[in-house]
């Protein structure tokens, strides 16, 4: 009698499990895949161990689980299959805020704005709509509404902007064989700034520091030329913006281009490009030829690239006590970087361009 107590199992004795072949291929794809969530993966396994006909110790023992888990997800998909083994919605508290009001708030913000000010905060809305500061906070944020935020963008007024872009983006991706391809412009109005206490250097944990007001010494203007195939740059400081200076920046590119060999020059139509002296100057030189960038359309001369580069590097947190020291800053940083630099590369089709705005367009216009 003992002899058979002890070779009796232990445990409630559970229900066979089966599966359908559909359920089966599922489940061994719901335990295969990496990327699936982890806890639906592990209940798959469970059922698949269950189907195989070991009891619940064993399937626990197995998968290092507690076997009251392996028994829950074996009665579940015993009742509900599949569905079963997906999470059930946690009970909660009932829902304070109805779809009304949401409507209401999402509205506001959309279509109108406060009585005294330009955009919603949380509290102006709250105040509004009768709700509280943190429940506007997590309807905007359920619906990705930043009304504190501002964005800025320009359109193009150029009557030639397609044409433009294709020829200017197309010199980019297809230079001409054995030809010098310039992006040309200038940075004008560069302030040497100086600030009225020193400033106070990096340490652990805390950032340097500047103090925030500065004294003025004056401003140069930056001329530049950035060769597209090497990244090299021919900078030129002129305290002036004028085309007598264009012009003396323009014999200085001729002084670094082997005569005889085209010459692409990629720049916008300021005033002082389309002066008479400027215009005469390129009817004397028929190696040049020029491509002009469409209105407001800076970002298009990859010129303006270096100087977003040497703005970050050089100048923008940079001591200056006169202009002569600007100047001086400038040309050292030059130096170097026509040592050890490499061009920027230009990835984007004129179709890839133009498919943008008129995207940008047709959602906002």
């Amino acid at each position: 009698m003992l002899e058979n107590q002890k070779s009796m199992p232990r445990g409630r004795v559970c229900e066979p499990l089966s599966m359908t072949a559909e359920e089966k291929q599922k489940l061994e794809c719901w335990a295969r895949r990496p990327k699936m969530a982890q806890r639906l993966a592990l209940r798959a396994r469970i059922i698949l161990q269950c189907a195989t006909g070991l009891r619940n110790q064993d399937v626990a023992r197995e998968l290092r689980l507690d076997v009251h888990t392996v028994g829950k997800w074996r009665e579940r998909f015993r009742v509900s299959r599949l569905e079963g083994l997906a999470d059930e919605p946690r009970p909660g508290a009932p829902r304070r805020i109805g779809d009304q009001q949401i409507e209401d708030v999402i509205t506001r913000t959309l279509e109108r704005q406060p009585a005294q000010g330009t955009h919603w905060s949380t509290r102006t809305m709250a105040k509004e709509s009768g709700l509280s500061q943190t429940a506007v906070s997590r309807i905007w944020r359920a619906f990705a509404l930043q009304p504190h935020r501002t964005d800025s963008f320009q359109l193009s007024a150029d009557p030639f902007f397609v044409e433009k872009v294709r020829d200017v983006v197309g010199l980019y991706l297809n230079p001409p064989h054995r030809a010098l391809v310039l992006c040309v412009d200038e940075k004008s109005q560069v302030q040497a700034l100086d600030p009225t206490q020193p400033v106070l250097p990096l340490r652990p944990g805390v950032p340097e520091r500047q103090t925030h007001d500065y004294i003025r010494h004056g401003t140069t203007s930056l001329f530049a030329a950035l060769d597209l195939a090497t990244g090299k740059v021919i900078g030129s400081c002129q305290r002036r913006h004028r085309h007598q200076e264009f012009l003396r920046f323009l014999e200085k590119i001729a002084a670094h281009v082997p005569a005889g060999q085209p010459v692409h020059l990629v720049m916008d139509k300021y005033g002082t490009h389309k002066a008479p002296k400027v215009r005469r100057w390129f009817v004397q030189h028929p190696d040049y030829h020029l491509h002009f960038t469409p209105t407001s359309a800076s970002w298009l001369n990859q010129v303006e690239r270096f100087f977003a580069q040497i703005t970050a590097r050089r100048i923008r947190r940079g001591t200056f006590s006169s202009v002569r020291a600007l100047e001086q800053a400038i040309t050292d940083y030059l130096a170097p970087h026509n040592q050890d630099c490499k061009p920027f590369v230009w990835t984007a089709d004129a179709d890839l361009i133009l498919g943008k705005v008129q995207r940008f367009c047709e959602a906002n216009f």
